[in-house]
């Protein structure tokens, strides 16, 4: 008998039952259900439901970051509703304006954890993948029906295994790692599969880098995905726990429904080019493409690594154009801050926000003007994503984000370095 997945696993333990496969439709408990501003909406349809309250407060987490600090009445309105709610049903974990974009906050909290099963109101759940998490993400509707229940029907999905060799190149990310991914093998090559990373390169990278992987897996149209937690992180975990945990991994002898190689060492940084996460060339082809904006954060590349690396790119230069910082977490703005990072970038010319997703989304703190291009460290570039529907994005790593604010066009970061 074949072995089994990492999803196959996880499911089968989150549906109390001693196996499953892929296919199988199982009900599942997830042990956290989360979601953020959106929670304002879901509480309607929740109300709908007549539940007469959250089944499971302690597994509930809401974090306000979409739009923080609230820039309407309406943004306004709907955090005073949430926040009235969550005293209301007792919610265990509360996540105020300031503290973060969820999936930053949840993995610093020690909310996610490995061999668990994370469903979130935000499509890139699939960020806890970087724990040994099973994250995914869910419509309101499927929300609102597990705080009512507790729990959700999943189909086990099948599992495609990315083996991933060799050390990056410096200058090159696991963001050039995930745009190569979806420009080979496109922006459904991984729909509805659970992607397993596997290889060497997976040790190399730094915890702040993993957590890109899985996050971009999103874009690739993954049910979830999987990096095999080793040391550091369970050490990071460890520190942070608030309940036990046992991490799972695939086995040997796992079935999966493809299995595709990379060598990352061969990689230049990548760019995605407007409108679409999937339109990906190396960073040479489009070398010298003015922008009029640069935006570094996002849960895909605010971390505290992402921060210093453009720090690093700024030193002793001023930016050309406009340079929107945005650190994912408090957390990440305290350390940024303590390390001296904070203040190269001050000094560089960047504008430093307020912890949370910013423009992201297209409706706070960064919105580009008509024609004016950003070059941005999310995770999506679709039309009007930032808010102006004729506004160009371009998708890069850090690096090239601040290289590219240096030089008022996009830059190759190792061009700036020493």
């Amino acid at each position: 008998m074949a072995g089994r997945t990492f999803a196959e696993k996880t499911l089968a333990r989150a549906a109390g039952l001693p196996d499953a496969r892929a296919g199988d439709i199982l009900d599942v408990t997830p042990d956290l259900v989360f979601s953020h501003d959106n929670s304002a909406a879901i509480r309607r349809i929740f109300a709908q439901t007549g539940a007469p309250g959250v089944r499971f407060p302690d597994r509930v987490a809401i974090t306000l970051d979409h739009a923080v600090p609230a820039p309407t009445t309406r943004h306004a309105e709907n955090h005073a509703a949430i926040r009235e709610w969550v005293r209301a049903q007792g919610v265990a974990h509360f996540f105020e304006v300031g503290r973060g974009i969820c999936h930053q906050v949840i993995g610093e909290e020690g909310l996610a954890l490995p061999g668990e099963t994370i469903l979130g109101a935000d499509s890139h759940s699939t960020h806890f993948g970087w724990l040994g998490a099973f994250g995914a993400g869910v419509g309101r509707s499927e929300m609102a029906a597990l705080w009512a229940t507790g729990e959700l029907w999943l189909r086990v999905p099948q599992a495609m295994r990315i083996t991933l060799s060799g050390v990056p190149a410096p200058g090159v990310t696991a963001k050039d790692i995930s745009l190569r991914i979806l420009g080979d093998l496109g922006a459904d090559g991984g729909l509805y599969r659970s992607v397993e990373f596997a290889g060497d390169t997976l040790g190399a990278l730094s915890l702040d880098a993993r957590a890109t992987l899985p996050n971009m897996m999103a874009e690739f149209g993954a049910k979830n995905a999987y990096l095999p937690p080793d040391r550091a992180v369970l050490d990071y975990v460890d520190a942070r726990a608030r309940r036990a945990y046992t991490p799972l991994y695939p086995d040997d002898d796992a079935e999966y429904a493809a299995e595709v190689a990379l060598d990352v060492a061969a990689l230049e940084p990548q760019i995605a080019l407007p409108g679409s996460p999937a339109n990906v060339v190396p960073l040479s082809e489009v070398a010298g493409q003015p922008v009029q904006q640069a935006f570094l954060g996002t849960c895909t590349n605010g971390r505290l690594e992402d921060l210093r690396v453009a720090a690093d790119v700024l030193r002793g230069r001023r930016v050309r154009v406009r340079l929107i910082v945005i650190p994912a977490s408090a957390a990440v703005f305290e350390a940024a801050a303590t390390d001296g990072t904070l203040a190269a970038l001050v000094a560089a010319g960047a504008a430093i926000g307020t912890p949370g997703c910013g423009p992201c989304m297209g409706n706070h703190l960064g919105i580009p003007a008509p024609d004016e291009a950003t070059i941005s460290s999310a995770n999506r570039n679709f039309r009007g994503r930032m808010g102006t529907p004729d506004a160009p994005i371009y998708l890069a790593n850090p690096w090239v984000v601040a290289a590219s604010a240096a030089a008022g066009q996009i830059a190759d970061p190792r061009e700036f370095l020493p």
